[in-house]
């Protein structure tokens, strides 16, 4: 047994003498390993932080870019179509036709709406549009209306908006966005 502890710990060494010593090892110190991971971890986290300002300015610029720029006389005209009951779908139809027109004719739809949820305005179609002013407003709708392709929009609109005496219930108002308005 004691020729077997030689062979294990080495000539002429004791195990008590062996425990004593500090541990060879052919690896580089651990300390070296840590400040490389510490490295690492300062190049991930530079990266993110540069990822994130890139991502924040991008998002910033497109956000700018579709606001939409005031002039003195620019004005806003909301349009509210009060439907038949259960007709806001066919309405709605008929204007993705008609969008085109207006587009040709310089009238800047800002957005079409459906009310979701409230019952009192199921039956209601919205859309706002965007004019450099009420005299180019006028002029733009004079051409839509004599577009020859506009009629039988019309026409297949006339049974769908619900009636009030000799009218149809359609709310049209002019506005002027405010001075800290986002859209302008």
């Amino acid at each position: 047994m004691g020729a077997r502890i030689l062979m294990l710990f080495g000539k002429g060494r004791t195990l008590a003498a062996r425990r004593n010593e500090p541990m060879r090892t052919n690896h580089k110190p651990v300390l070296t390993a840590l400040n490389r991971w510490k490295f690492k971890g300062w190049i991930v986290c530079a990266t993110a932080l540069v990822s994130f300002a890139a991502g924040y300015l991008i998002t910033a610029r497109l956000m700018h870019l579709n606001q939409v720029r005031a002039d003195s006389n620019r004005v806003f005209e909301l349009m509210v179509y009060h439907t038949v009951p259960g007709k806001v779908p066919a309405l709605e139809s008929i204007f993705r036709d008609v969008s085109k027109l207006q587009a040709k004719h310089d009238l800047n739809v800002v957005g079409y709406w459906v009310p979701n949820d409230d019952p009192a305005w199921a039956n209601t179609f919205i859309y706002l549009v965007a004019h450099p002013s009420r005299e180019d407003a006028k002029k733009n709708w004079d051409a839509l209306h004599a577009d020859p392709a506009f009629p039988q929009y019309r026409e297949q609109a006339i049974p769908l908006i619900e009636k009030a005496g000799e009218d149809y219930k359609v709310d049209e108002i002019y506005m002027r966005p405010t001075d800290y308005s986002a859209m302008k």
